[in-house]
């Protein structure tokens, strides 16, 4: 019997297969609850703008996150709404859905001192992000918009998704 030769070229895919295998059951064993479902599928949904807070200080969903969306009128922000995230990180309803889903300058606006602060988390006095301003553009009303946005006491990131 001949030992098979594993190549820098099949080596990465068989890392990859063995990792994830190993991940999967490593993230089923220790993810919160809310991390073990996926979220509704948006397939055949209308256009509209979604969010999603992902707190990868806790490694958890920005749950109870407080924002507010506004849209910029001129140099002028209008607020449009202010709301919580729910459990999974996520809001309830889209954002902007149907008619009020219209091209334009947007801004969320995310408490992350607030939110960190109701976990407890041990944060300098001030802290070193207060409220973070997440700006944005809608161009084409008939593409769908998702916002993920992944944060820490001292960073941020965000990226658009569909």
């Amino acid at each position: 019997m001949t030992t098979p030769i594993l190549t820098r070229r099949a080596f990465l895919p068989a890392g990859l297969a063995l990792g994830s295998i190993a991940a999967g059951t490593a993230v089923a064993q220790n993810a919160p609850a809310a991390l073990t479902t996926a979220p509704v599928s948006q397939l055949n949904l209308s256009p509209r703008l979604t969010m999603h807070a992902i707190d990868t200080h806790n490694g958890s969903p920005g749950a109870g996150m407080k924002v507010q969306l506004s849209k910029y009128d001129g140099d002028d922000l209008r607020v449009l709404r202010r709301f919580e995230t729910n459990k999974g990180g996520r809001t309830d309803e889209p954002l902007l859905v149907d008619a009020s889903y219209q091209p334009g300058r947007y801004e969320l606006l995310l408490q992350f001192e607030d939110y960190f602060a109701a976990r407890g988390t041990p944060l300098p006095k001030p802290n070193f992000l207060s409220q973070v301003p997440v700006r944005f553009r809608i161009t084409n009303p008939a593409e769908r918009i998702h916002l993920a946005i992944l944060f820490t006491p001292w960073g941020y990131s965000y990226y658009r998704g569909s």
